[in-house]
């Protein structure tokens, strides 16, 4: 078959090695920019430029990337996705996650609560293991959990067998037309189960209830008496005790909700009870999300550079109940920032607001009354540190929770939350 890897980064590379392997097809790579993301194959076809996904005419399959629109390829082939190929394949139980924010975190909680109930996991998706490279090693016994973003759900074509809806709220709206095509995405994650299929669903956000009416699939709202919730610090499945929320080894409320719906949904699966409080307690975080850095003088430091969107920077700020200093601001997801104004006024809490994003910031938090904030020009990281360490109080904390995208200042958010480590670890 003629195939065009349209798109050639991280999930380009792993899609062209996959369908490459095949004798039988002839493929080609497609890609807007002069220098795609990764070292082009020797020898490969390619087609380069701005225009490159309109000229995919007389093509089998156009294989997209995560982030290409589907409505911005011109073909009279098949669009299909990494995501659409693991599904059809895919000989094992997948448990699908997605959200706005704690997909990665909720992923690893089911993750490390499946193995340590003796099972074989694969930990695959946004998280960082493209699933095509080890489709053909995952066995009928095994489960997959997935991790999927919007950008993932957009075509899918099938529903995981048990699916997890966190919390949803605005965001990619710079590549997503608006919000409604935004939730349509991640609506996909239940639209093909049947009734024998689990949703797992934030029954608090008004999106996610919104699509859980629209499911076949047996559901299960989180948090509830019924099934997973916090009680007196204590962890329930109905009246059934777990553990302690302590020994959920990653703190806010937020991570306690993740770990109902995480709870919820390995609950048909295994209800060891002494394997999900192991589990629980064997994960210790994701890097950049909500993890302490270093505590000096007083105060502790905490890098949540995942926080993209104003609802994670939150989540963070509602996980303190002492002094704080936030670092806000970058580039642009068409995110609207008023409640994160209000939020900010009912903490204490002096915000440094960095990047393009940071008069807009600044607007929502003079509307919601919040004026101890500060738009602050830096050359690097280190200065937006060494201010943070000045504003800061003993017994409080510092976080960069950005509320933003880190691109135009920072590689990703990932560089962004090293970058902020490193200039931490230099304080004396």
């Amino acid at each position: 078959m003629k195939i065009v890897i349209a798109g050639y980064g991280q999930e380009g590379e792993s899609n062209y090695r996959y369908f490459s392997s095949n004798p039988d097809n002839i493929v080609t790579i497609a890609d807007q920019k002069q220098q795609p993301g990764r070292p082009l194959p020797s020898g490969v076809k390619t087609i380069i430029g701005e225009d490159a996904f309109e000229k995919l005419e007389d093509f089998d399959i156009i294989v997209r990337t995560a982030g290409l629109a589907p409505r911005k390829i011109k073909t009279n082939g098949k669009i299909w996705s990494a995501t659409n190929e693991f599904f059809a394949k895919c000989p094992a139980k997948i448990i699908g996650v997605t959200g706005s924010k704690g997909k990665g975190t909720t992923a690893s909680l089911i993750s490390s609560i499946l193995s340590a109930a003796g099972k074989k996991v694969w930990l695959i998706g946004n998280i960082g293991t493209p699933g095509l490279d080890i489709l053909v090693q995952i066995q009928p016994d095994d489960i997959v959990v997935y991790e999927l973003s919007s950008f993932q759900l957009w075509d899918i074509e099938k529903s995981p067998n048990i699916a997890v809806l966190l919390f949803i709220e605005q965001e990619h709206l710079d590549v997503h037309k608006n919000i409604e095509e935004y939730v349509k995405a991640k609506a996909n994650i239940t639209k093909y189960q049947k009734s024998e299929d689990i949703l797992v669903y934030n029954k608090s956000n008004q999106y996610a209830k919104r699509i859980s009416k629209n499911s076949n699939a047996h559901l299960i709202g989180y948090p509830d008496n019924g099934s997973a919730h916090v009680t007196d610090s204590n962890f329930y499945y109905g009246e059934q005790i777990i553990c302690s929320v302590e020994l959920l080894g990653i703190v806010g409320k937020f991570n306690n909700d993740n770990a109902c719906a995480a709870i919820d949904a390995v609950w048909s699966i295994t209800n060891d009870i002494t394997a999900i409080k192991n589990g629980l307690n064997n994960f210790k975080g994701l890097p950049h999300r909500l993890q302490l850095v270093r505590e000096i003088n007083g105060v502790k430091y905490f890098d949540d550079s995942i926080a993209t969107i104003p609802g994670a920077a939150i989540a963070a700020i509602n996980a303190f109940d002492t002094s704080e200093v936030i670092i806000l601001g970058g580039s642009s997801k068409g995110s609207d920032f008023t409640e994160l104004g209000r939020v900010l006024a009912e903490h204490d809490v002096r915000a440094i607001l960095i990047g393009e994003e940071a008069e807009n910031i600044a607007k929502s938090c003079i509307s919601a009354g919040f004026t101890d904030f500060e738009i602050f020009k830096y050359t690097s990281m280190e200065d937006v540190v060494r201010r943070a360490v000045e504003l800061s109080k003993p017994g409080g904390v510092v976080l960069l929770s950005p509320a933003c995208a880190s691109f135009g200042l920072f590689k990703n958010y990932a560089d962004r939350g090293e970058q902020f480590n490193a200039a931490v670890e230099k304080i004396k």
